[in-house]
């Protein structure tokens, strides 16, 4: 298996989420899940990116918050 490529930090029952690990499981880009309710250490980082809303991508040195095809389909190699 290779290694992820970015991490997804979601919430239970969140749509955008969903679309988000679809569209990069559909790509074949690797990603790791982290669900923001059960860890209290990653909802910290994730609101130091600045975020509020869930999935927030961070792929390396890019992240974003919310479903972004574009930004999803330029992690592919």
């Amino acid at each position: 298996m290779s290694a992820a490529v970015a991490t997804v930090y979601t919430l239970p029952s969140c749509v955008q989420c969903d679309s988000t690990k679809r569209l990069l499981t559909r790509e074949g880009i690797a990603f790791d899940v982290v669900d923001l309710s059960q860890d209290p250490q990653a909802l910290e980082l994730v609101r130091a990116l600045g975020y509020n809303a869930a999935p927030v991508v961070v792929a390396g040195e890019k992240h974003w918050s919310g479903f972004k095809m574009d930004e999803i389909l330029s992690l592919k190699n």
